[in-house]
């Protein structure tokens, strides 16, 4: 049986929730020639952006420094939040200390203690659409252009 609607406030809360406390996402990316990759790779959000972290040289981090954008999924299938959002390219020491080490505290996983080469990738979110049902489809978009379209 389908749950009813959650109001569209209900689904931003429920998003920033996820991007509050869940320590994992999908990153989706194209390599320049159009091969899609899905990779998990652990997150943390400052609230305005996501941070994660790769090799430079895997095919996630250099599709995400070539095209500068990432499609990224948080959730269930039945319950998704996906982020379409502009990448920054950063080096392991281009990020204050803190930064870091909030990202190795919320993860388990610090990439500044590892022998391959690491960078750090911002993605900014500009589009955020987040379903459970079919009855939550028309009114999925929640952030357009960077800004919640929902208060």
């Amino acid at each position: 049986m389908e749950s009813p609607p959650r109001p569209r406030s209900q689904r931003r809360r429920d998003t920033e929730r996820r991007l509050n406390h869940d320590v994992d996402l999908w990153v989706a990316s194209a390599s320049a020639g159009g091969i899609p990759h899905l990779i998990p790779l652990s997150f943390d959000w400052d609230g305005t952006a996501i941070l994660l972290s790769t090799p430079r040289d895997s095919p996630t981090g250099r599709n995400l420094a070539t095209s500068r954008s990432a499609r990224l999924g948080l959730g269930e299938t039945r319950d998704v939040t996906l982020i379409e959002g502009d990448v920054e390219v950063l080096s392991m020491d281009a990020l204050p200390g803190e930064t870091g080490d909030r990202f190795a505290a919320r993860t388990g996983f610090d990439p500044r203690a590892l022998k391959t080469p690491y960078c750090w990738f911002r993605i900014t979110p500009r589009r955020i659409l987040a379903w459970r049902e079919v009855n939550e489809l028309a009114e999925r978009e929640l952030m357009r252009e960077g800004r919640w379209t929902i208060a």
